[in-house]
This record gives structure tokens, sequence and C-alpha cells, in this order.
């Protein structure tokens, strides 16, 4: 049974309550986009305290509600009297935020496409205007370097605290034989980014089997793409919305 101090994160300020709102539907986005499935999972630094996020207990993205939204702190602890199950890779959220003032939403997602690209010597680079985000080419985190043969998961506090140093100041980082994070200052933006990672994998690939030289956007190219398509993400959002929770 869930306690009543568990279920606080569901009430609170108009604010707050509205930022629960995004963080279902962003889940329910990625799902419905098919860059979530049973696994990976969305955050948002709360608006009332910085030191804390909201993410769900440990469910499938799909099947999240406001009543599933968690506030965590920075050592992924829940407030006293909530004993639902976290997920276990709630470090890469923690660390993230702890590392990086700036980001107010983060994803993680194993989405299938972009798995070749941390795991090959082939670099993801934006192919289109719609992924200027990822720059020069997202950074890959590779667990084994520092903490030699793992399950792969990031699931304490060392592990997170690698993988945001490697993500750095950039919007999007792989993850070897894992899969990525996607990092924005809102969760609409932390959406967009990890849904258009994982098109332009897929656009790449294409691309790449068909054989001669791929010419992708160049450094300047993508700074002007990424802060043209900026001021346009809610239109997006909002079909992504209609379409998720119409069911």
């Amino acid at each position: 049974m869930t306690s009543s101090k568990g279920k606080s994160a569901a009430r609170g300020t108009p604010v707050l309550r509205a930022l629960i709102d995004d963080v279902v539907a962003a889940n329910r986005i990625l799902a419905d986009q098919g860059v979530l499935d049973a696994y990976g999972h969305v955050s948002a630094r709360h608006p009332g305290d910085p030191a804390r996020f909201l993410i769900s207990r440990s469910l499938a993205p799909e099947l999240v509600t406001a009543g599933d939204i968690m506030a965590l702190d920075f050592e992924g602890n829940p407030p006293e009297g909530d004993r639902r199950t976290s997920y276990l890779e709630r470090f890469i959220h923690a660390e993230i935020y702890r590392a990086r003032p700036d980001v107010m939403a983060v994803v993680h997602s194993h989405a299938a496409s972009v798995i070749p690209f941390a795991s090959s010597q082939i670099k993801l680079r934006p192919i289109y205007h719609m992924s200027g985000f990822l720059g020069a080419g997202p950074s890959v985190f590779d667990i084994r370097r520092k903490f030699g043969s793992t399950d792969m998961l990031v699931s304490n506090r060392a592990q997170g605290v690698a993988l945001a140093k490697v993500l750095g100041k950039d919007s999007v980082s792989l993850m070897r034989g894992h899969g990525y994070v996607a990092v924005a200052a809102s969760v609409q933006v932390a959406v967009y980014r990890a849904i258009f990672t994982e098109r332009n994998a897929l656009l790449q690939q294409s691309t790449l089997a068909m054989g001669g030289a791929v010419r992708f956007l160049n450094d300047e190219e993508a700074v002007l793409a990424e802060a043209a398509v900026r001021g346009t993400i809610a239109r997006p959002w909002e079909l992504w919305k209609k379409r998720a929770l119409s069911g």
C-alpha cells in the first residue's frame, strides 16, 4: 500500500502538478514513439527543490500515471515513508542534475537504432536539420573504462558521476552496449531530443547503407538548425501528447 507521504509528489502547487503531468505525458509519448519500451525513464528537476527530481516508481513508461511519480533526492532516496521501488538507474538522473544546474529534464532510452553508434567506430552525427542539437556528435560513455566488466547498468553514484562527466555540457551522450541519455532545460525539449536522436540514428544507418560519402551538417549548420527548431517544439509536443494520451 502506498503511504500518504508516498503520494505527496502528486499534490502540491499548481506548478508542481503541471510538471508532474508533463513527466507523465513524456513517459507516454516516448513509449508511443517507440523510444522507450518496458524500460527507460524520464525525470524532471523538482520546481520547488532543485536538489530533488521527479521520476516514476519502477514501472513501464506506458503505464505511468501522476500517482506513480516520486520525488527523489540526489542520493536516490525518496521522502520518508515512501516505500515504493525506484528505478535501479536513478543515479543517471541524480548525478546529471547534481553536475548540471542548467538541466531540468533527463531521458534515458535503450532505443535499438542508437546502440550501434555507441558500440562501433562510427560516430553519430546530425544528418538533418531536426537533429542539430547533436552538434559535432555525442560523446560515448563506456562503463568498462572506469569500472571493468559490469552488468552495463548505472546503478550507483560513482557510475552516475562518471556518466555525467562524459556528458559534460552536451545535450546527448551515448552509452556503449546500453543506450543514451538526452538532457534539456525542459521536459518538452528533452523528449524532442530523445526522439530525434533515435530518428537521426535510423536515417544515418540508411544513408550509410546506400554507400558513398555522407554529407552531415557542419558545426555552423547544426547551431543554426537547432536555434531555428527550438522555438517550434511546442508544436510536436502537443501532437505527440494528443496521440499518446488519447487512448
